[in-house]
């Protein structure tokens, strides 16, 4: 992968690792707005409509977290890539089963992707700490807190 100019005065290796930290984010982040927006068209039941805007609202925070791990990768030369075929080659969240109707078939498979996206930008935080770019590292964590929140958003309805 060859580096965009810059003058961030990081080193170019920490700059590489921290890119692919960031655009594995941007390839979950996407997943997760699509999958949301797929349990907010479909969702049915006695809380379709709590559960409708809660849907919206994780999709609203995916585009953010997307476009903050987009915009630092770019920052740190490198680019961005949110194709579709992307996403759908590299996406580590399993498809988004088309014939779940139930607010809590729902709830059950958006939690488990926002967990999973969790997990994910936890162990970015470490990397990108252990490497040495805490303004990655940072970022990861600010992703981290609206993950983390939205999680316990869906999650309550689960256990509700």
């Amino acid at each position: 992968m060859s580096l965009h100019p810059t003058r961030n005065t990081l080193p170019e290796d920490i700059r590489r690792q921290s890119i692919g930290l960031l655009g594995q984010s941007l390839i979950t982040a996407i997943d997760l707005q699509r999958q949301a927006k797929q349990a907010h068209w479909n969702v049915q039941g006695p809380q379709f409509i709590a559960l409708h805007l809660l849907f919206d609202e994780v999709h609203s925070a995916a585009v953010e977290w997307a476009d903050l791990s987009a915009e630092r990768l770019v920052a740190l030369g490198g680019t961005a890539d949110g194709r579709i075929q992307q996403v759908a080659g590299q996406s580590p969240l399993p498809p988004y089963p088309l014939e779940l109707r139930d607010g809590k078939d729902h709830v059950r498979q958006l939690a488990d992707a926002l967990a999973k996206y969790g997990q994910q930008v936890h162990q970015a935080i470490i990397a990108t700490a252990d490497v040495g770019d805490p303004t990655s590292s940072d970022l990861f964590t600010e992703i981290s807190r609206g993950v983390d929140e939205h999680l316990w958003k869906v999650d309550a309805h689960h256990y509700g």
